[in-house]
């Protein structure tokens, strides 16, 4: 397997050898933003064509310097390396040392300053937000529209009339679900059993992400009642303060107790505080999955968003990305009353048959209006998987579902095909093809050690 086609087999679980990508000589040194074709912008380096400092109109296209050989496929930039640099949010600035001190100053007089004085800051950081271009708003897709343009070359390329691989998600789902409960306060924790009533009531268990030596206190036995309705418990940061990736010494000493923390509470999953994030030091962190990066984060503190709607591991931990706006900032930045805006991003992340995660705050939904909204969304969801067949899962049984799916293997046999490894019986062989000049897929049922043609 070549070095660029290497996030394409890792996210298609495709065998290496349909993919006969090269790179053009004279690779550029420097980074920066450029087009592929209409709906990806791209951040790296490229081997033709220039590279802007920002995004904007005049961005140059490198799709027509692709050039196809026979049955390879030459590229001006490498896909491994883009991707990578998307998700890791590699092109986003670092703060400014007055964005830094600002932050500092917040953190500290917050718990002082009255909600509505909170809310006001965070709407005047978040000034301007429509007017940003990238990455794209409700919700971007940049990496799914990269893969599926990259995969259309290599179909035209080998002449092929579709490209057999394992479908994203088990049992054939057209897309997955993913709840998660962020507890804030003594109230959150207080109200989490009756809302755990409330996800039930509609068929939906989630993660409740606490948070260790936050303002209040945890019971072993309030852990417990989680776990044993069917739950689960993760980590959310250590106090709260949003001063964990501020300084690596001290990220290091914290990293070490919220380890600490994860082994007592038996949980799986982190998430930090307020959605800060320094991917380059999650190794520290003992965890299996994180879910800590947006996707899109025009509004929130940290800028930036992995333009994906697809787990993908950083390292041995594997990220479930945030794709929908937080009920905080649904229902007190935007002043929204309505599910539209959630549906709009759930539309656009199932049509890339991706993940739909909420983060949902038991502190917030005790209010009886936004508590009817939940419960329109609870609908909603629960409408979906019954006539989309939309898999609604604990972030614990993604992480065991993409790790597993990870290590499959499509295994040929003549013309016919057969999906091998752990896990294997609930994987279904799909195929993407061309359709009026599009990429389509078409699923096809495989018991584990069978073949289909």
């Amino acid at each position: 397997m070549t070095v660029p086609a290497r996030v394409l087999v890792d996210h298609y679980r495709c065998p290496a050898s349909f993919f006969n990508i090269t790179l053009q000589n004279a690779i550029t040194s420097d980074s920066g933003f450029f087009r592929f074709g209409s709906n990806a912008i791209c951040y790296g380096r490229s081997a033709t064509g220039y590279r802007g400092s920002r995004v904007g109109p005049a961005l140059y296209d490198v799709a027509a310097d692709v050039q196809i050989n026979q049955s390879e496929v030459c590229l001006p930039f490498s896909p491994t390396e883009i991707i990578e640099n998307l998700r890791l949010e590699r092109y986003n600035p670092a703060q400014s040392w007055i964005r830094r001190r600002a932050k500092k100053v917040y953190y500290h007089v917050r718990p002082y300053l009255h909600r509505s004085m909170r809310k006001q800051v965070q709407r005047l950081h978040v000034r301007g937000w429509r007017e940003r271009r990238f990455p794209a708003w409700p919700v971007d897709v940049t990496v799914e529209n990269l893969c599926e343009q990259l995969l259309l070359l290599v179909l035209r390329a080998n002449a092929a009339n579709r490209i057999p691989f394992i479908w994203f998600w088990p049992d054939g789902s057209e897309g997955c679900v993913v709840m998660t409960h962020d507890v804030e306060g003594a109230a959150g924790r207080d109200y989490c059993a009756s809302l755990m009533d409330i996800d039930d009531s509609y068929g939906i268990k989630a993660s409740f992400n606490v948070v260790p030596q936050g303002s209040y206190s945890l019971s072993h036995d309030f852990l417990a009642r989680i776990r044993d309705r069917g739950f689960e418990i993760g980590i959310q940061d250590l106090t709260h303060d949003g001063r964990l990736f501020d300084e690596h010494g001290e990220f290091l000493r914290r990293a070490n107790l919220i380890n600490q923390y994860a082994n007592e509470y038996g949980a799986k999953g982190f998430r930090s505080a307020v959605l800060y994030r320094r991917p380059e030091w999650y190794d520290a962190l003992n965890f299996s999955y994180d879910t800590s990066i947006p996707n899109n984060a025009h509004l929130d503190p940290q800028r930036g968003g992995c333009c994906t709607v697809m787990p993908y591991f950083i390292g041995g931990l594997l990220e479930l990305p945030v794709t929908t706006t937080q009920d905080y900032t649904l229902f007190h930045l935007l002043s929204e009353r309505s599910i539209e805006l959630w549906k709009t991003q759930i539309g656009l992340v199932l049509a890339k048959n991706g993940l739909v995660s909420f983060i949902i705050h038991p502190d917030y939904v005790i209010h009886h209006d936004v508590k009817d909204l939940y419960i329109d969304l609870l609908s909603h969801l629960r409408d979906l998987h019954s006539t989309r067949k939309i898999w609604l899962a604990l972030p614990s049984e993604v992480d065991r579902w993409w790790r597993a799916r990870n290590k499959m293997e499509l295994i040929q046999n003549g013309r016919d095909w057969r999906i091998e490894g752990e896990g294997s019986e609930r994987a279904m062989l799909a195929y993407a093809r061309i359709e009026h000049g599009r990429l389509v897929y078409e699923l096809q049922r495989v018991l584990s050690g069978s073949s289909l043609n």
